[in-house]
């Protein structure tokens, strides 16, 4: 009993692609070679997407998988695998595509809501396998439908809140389901419309009505009044809210009657707003108000604006074509506005402390209005202004800029403070109480003096300081060291150094040096003068050595000489007393 699998063929009838809703089979047949006619059993066993969905066991090679109404869930990759005596064979996968989706079926939870409630819907896909995508729409009259996606990962129905907004009145609502397809290039496949459900829009209230009770032409200081109302159906939780620019003026609660008052402005005019208010639902009314001006803004006038102190300032407040007011003037300050006097004029003498800010405000029928305020600056002479180095001394080195300083004692500022450098103006600084000039353009023999100017507003003018002269000290430029005799020096003879400059103010501070491994400071002096000039009296064998000069002045600036080498020798009688010596040596010995 010898038996071989030829093949194992899996098909779908009527096909592999089937509607929604119709009957499918799915077909397993094997090919089977036997030796002789003998019974032989067939273990066959259906799989879709990897699970097993059908199995039988029969003397029959084919079986059918009946599915009487195939749905999108039946969608997907079909397999097949017999197994008889030990051996094993399958087929080749098979994609079945059941295209379409069942309709889906919507239920609204409410037919009959109220402006501001919620409408909650409830969208099934009966027989659809998760995951799946549900879009249900808002439709009213003449407007374009409002949707809204869900996605449901592990259940095939959802729910969703539309708000019934003002306005509604008829509303439809319906919604579709979508599923994802891999195997029509990654694309939603959609089911059609579910049934369309109408739900009706009763408003808890009317709009409000916005009125004011008053005179239509509204003046400034008139008395102004608003009324706004609505009729309700449910009192609860009604808010009636009047506000202008934002601002809320007035509010009520559990009330259909607002009412507000107030003293008309120029301010008031604008565009006033009444909303009604319960839970969600909301209703505006708009009302725009123009109030006529009842009398133009004060104007405040001085007669000077910029004064001497003592000097007598008056200040006038008056109102253009307007003359029955109550005035009053004042002075700004940051912790309120100071009252000068309640009139329409104000003399005063003046002080440096009266600098400020000065206001006027006029009063007719409770309204009170403000002037633009007027600037008043008090001033006191400057004082005779003192012009100094800022680093102390009246002088400058050659080369370095030279900052002056010009101060006051006193002055009102802003001071204008102008320097001088002989006849010549150098520079103009607008400061308060002092001012720097820095004078980069120092020259040896610039005899120039400096000086200041200050002014500032004040009648008395111009200050002028003193002349200021600066000494210019030229740093010292080329010392040399010399000495008389020159090079080798008898021993017990003296010395003359000299060291001397090329040029540097003076006074000068001399030192001469002998090198060594500490240099030996051997003479230093200070005098108004070029060069100085060293005795030494007596040299000796331990002056033999190298020498030189270090020059310094104001300048701090240490120059230093080339060095010049000294070498102390015998004297003449010291060489012949060695002469001698040698000649009577050398007769004792012929001698000898």
């Amino acid at each position: 009993q010898v038996f071989t699998f030829n093949s194992v063929e899996i098909r779908a009838e009527p096909s592999a692609k089937v509607k929604n809703g119709d009957p499918m089979s799915i077909i397993c047949h094997a090919d089977i070679s036997k030796s002789a006619n003998f019974h032989l059993q067939h273990n066959i066993t259906i799989f879709k997407d990897g699970k097993l969905v059908y199995m039988i066991v029969s003397d029959e090679e084919v079986a059918r998988y009946e599915v009487p109404i195939a749905r999108s869930a039946d969608t997907g990759e079909y397999e097949c695998t017999v197994k008889a005596d030990g051996k094993t064979k399958s087929s080749k996968s098979l994609h079945v595509w059941v295209t379409g989706m069942t309709k889906p079926i919507l239920t609204a939870e409410k037919r009959e809501v109220l402006e501001g409630e919620v409408v909650k819907l409830r969208c099934e896909l009966p027989e659809e396998v998760p995951p799946l995508h549900f879009l249900f729409r808002k439709t009213k009259t003449n407007s374009t439908p409002k949707e809204k996606l869900v996605f449901e990962a592990y259940r095939n129905f959802s729910t969703v809140e539309f708000s019934v907004e003002e306005g509604d009145n008829i509303l439809y609502f319906d919604c579709f389901g979508r599923r994802f397809v891999k195997y029509i290039n990654s694309e939603l496949e959609s089911s059609e419309p579910s049934n369309r459900t109408l739900v009706t829009v009763k408003e808890p209230f009317i709009k409000p009505s916005l009125i004011i009770k008053s005179t239509s032409n509204i003046t400034e200081g008139d008395r102004i009044e608003f009324e706004c109302s609505t009729v309700v159906a449910r009192m609860r939780d009604i808010e009636i809210i009047l506000q202008k620019n934002k601002t809320i003026l007035n509010s009520v609660r559990d009330e259909k009657l607002l009412k507000y008052s107030a003293v008309a402005t120029l301010e008031d005019s604008g565009e006033y707003l009444c909303k009604v208010e319960q839970g969600r639902a909301s209703k505006t009314t708009k009302l725009n108000v123009v109030v006529a001006e009842l009398f133009p803004k004060p104007i405040l006038s001085a007669s000077l604006s910029k004064l001497d102190e003592n000097k007598e300032l008056t200040l006038s407040c008056s109102i253009s074509g307007f003359r029955k007011a109550n005035f009053s003037i004042l002075r700004r300050n940051s912790n309120g506005d100071i009252l000068l006097k309640n009139s329409r004029n104000l003399t005063m003498r003046v002080n440096v402390n009266d600098t400020g800010s000065y206001i006027c405000k006029a009063e007719v029928k409770g309204i009170v209005k403000e002037s633009k305020p007027v600037r008043i600056s008090v001033y006191a002479p400057v004082s005779k202004p003192t012009l100094s180095v800022v680093s102390g001394l009246p002088e400058v080195v050659l080369g370095k800029p030279l900052q002056l300083i010009c101060r006051l004692m006193m002055g009102t500022p802003p001071i204008t403070f102008t320097f001088y450098k002989g006849n010549e103006v150098k520079k103009v600084v607008i400061n308060d109480t002092y001012a720097t000039f820095l004078d980069e353009n120092i020259r040896q023999n610039d005899k120039r003096g400096y000086k200041c100017e200050a002014r500032n507003n004040h009648s008395s003018g111009v200050k002028t300081s003193n002349i200021l002269n600066i000494t210019v000290i030229v740093p010292i430029r080329n010392a040399s060291l010399g000495s008389i005799p020159y090079g080798d020096v008898e021993d017990g003879s003296g010395t003359a150094f000299l060291c001397s400059v090329k040029e540097g103010s003076w006074p000068i501070h001399f030192k001469i040096f002998k090198k060594s491994d500490h240099d030996t400071l051997l003479y230093e002096k200070t005098e108004s003068t070029d060069r100085i000039v060293w005795h030494k009296e007596t040299m000796s064998r331990q002056d033999t050595g190298t020498y030189y000069c270090m020059v310094s002045n104001r300048a701090k600036v240490n120059v230093k000489s080339h060095p010049i080498t000294i070498n102390v020798i015998l004297a003449s009688w010291q060489k012949g007393v060695i002469a001698a010596f040698v000649l009577i040596l050398i007769v004792g010995a012929i001698t000898l």
